[in-house]
């Protein structure tokens, strides 16, 4: 790797990558295979927008990313 790993960046993309798939259309495919094409995009989404929301920090050289799964509070 020429460039220092910049996590924040790599929060970036994968926020960018759960916008992608939201905005993504769906093939023209019909029946149980659109279903799970419909289901593929969601568990994607889901994923990207987690990691998106992560909070990265990297000491020593290990990653960690540290995501709030605690519902929100009132």
């Amino acid at each position: 790797m020429s460039q220092a790993f910049d996590p924040n960046e790599m929060i970036l993309r994968f926020r960018e990558r759960a916008d992608a798939v939201k905005r993504r259309g769906l093939p023209p495919v019909e029946g149980p295979e659109r279903l799970r094409f419909i289901e593929a995009a969601k568990v994607d989404f889901q994923d990207y927008a987690m990691l998106g929301d992560a909070t990265a920090t990297l000491e020593d050289g290990i990653l960690r990313l540290e995501i709030d799964l605690r519902p929100p509070t009132d």
